[in-house]
C-alpha cells in the first residue's frame, strides 16, 4: 500500500517550470538529435518504436487482432494486424504511424505544462513496458529495452531539474522527428512507383492519391508542434 501511494505521489508530483534558457538550449539539442545526420541514424529508432506503437494501439482499438512488432536496424518496422483487408480500421490503422509521435509529443508538452514531468517519464516507461510484449524479433527487443533502460534511468536516479531537461528533450524530438520522418517519407516515394509505405497502402485503400496523404502527415505533424510550442509557453 505504502509502494502504491509513494508511487501516485511521483506520478502527480509537479516539477517547477525549467529556466527559459535551459528550456531553449534543452529544444536545440532536440532539433540537434533530429538535424545531424550521423545522430539521426541511431536517434531515429526512437521514432520508429512510436511510429509502430501507434499502428499498434490503433489497430487494437478499431477491432483488428494486433500479431506482433518487428523493428529493425535500417530503422524500418512492421506491425502485423489481422482483419478486414478494408474499411475504416485499416485505414486509421494506417494513418496512426506518422502521427503517433507528433501526437505523443503533444499531449507530452500538454503535461509539461502542468508540470507533470515525472508523471510523464512514468507513463512512457509503462507504454513502452506494454510495448515490449508485442515485439516479435530480437532486435526490436533489444531497441525497446535500450529506451526502456535510458527513461528508467533517468527517472529512478535523475534529480528534478535533470527529469525535467530529459522530459522537454524527448518531447521535443518525437515533435522535430515527426516533421522529418514525413519529409523522408515523400523523398523516397519520389525515387519510387508503388511502394508499400503508409501513404501509398492509403492511397489503394482510398483511391486518393499518395501525396495527398502525405500533406495530411505533414499538416498533422506541423499543426501538433505548433500547439505543442504553444502548450509550453514558447509562441505568444
Amino acid at each position: 500500500m505504502d509502494g502504491l501511494i509513494g508511487l501516485w505521489g511521483q506520478l502527480s508530483a509537479r516539477n517547477a517550470p525549467l529556466p527559459a534558457l535551459t528550456a531553449w538550449l534543452t529544444i536545440v539539442a532536440a532539433a540537434a538529435l533530429v538535424l545531424v545526420p550521423a545522430v539521426w541514424r541511431v536517434s531515429r529508432h526512437v521514432i520508429t518504436i512510436v511510429h509502430e506503437g501507434g499502428h499498434a494501439v490503433v489497430a487494437t482499438l478499431s477491432g483488428r487482432r494486433l500479431g506482433g512488432i518487428r523493428l529493425h536496424s535500417d530503422t524500418s518496422g512492421l506491425t502485423v494486424s489481422s482483419g478486414r483487408p478494408r474499411g475504416l480500421g485499416m485505414v486509421l490503422t494506417l494513418l496512426a504511424g506518422y502521427t503517433a509521435p507528433a501526437l505523443l509529443g503533444l499531449g507530452a508538452a500538454g503535461m509539461l505544462s502542468h508540470g507533470y514531468d515525472i508523471g510523464l517519464l512514468w507513463l512512457l516507461l509503462a507504454a513502452l513496458a506494454l510495448l515490449l510484449i508485442q515485439i516479435r524479433n530480437w532486435f526490436g527487443l533489444w531497441s525497446v529495452l535500450v529506451t526502456a533502460g535510458l527513461v528508467f534511468g533517468i527517472t529512478w536516479f535523475g534529480s528534478p531539474p535533470v527529469q525535467s531537461v530529459f522530459a522537454l528533450l524527448l518531447t521535443a524530438f518525437l515533435l522535430f522527428g515527426a516533421v522529418r520522418t514525413v519529409v523522408e517519407l515523400q523523398r523516397s516515394r519520389s525515387r519510387s512507383r508503388g511502394g508499400a509505405s503508409d501513404a501509398d497502402q492509403l492511397a489503394r485503400l482510398t483511391h486518393l492519391p499518395g501525396v495527398v496523404w502525405v500533406a495530411v502527415f505533414f499538416a498533422a505533424t506541423v499543426a501538433c508542434a505548433g500547439f505543442a510550442a504553444r502548450f509550453l509557453g514558447l509562441l505568444a
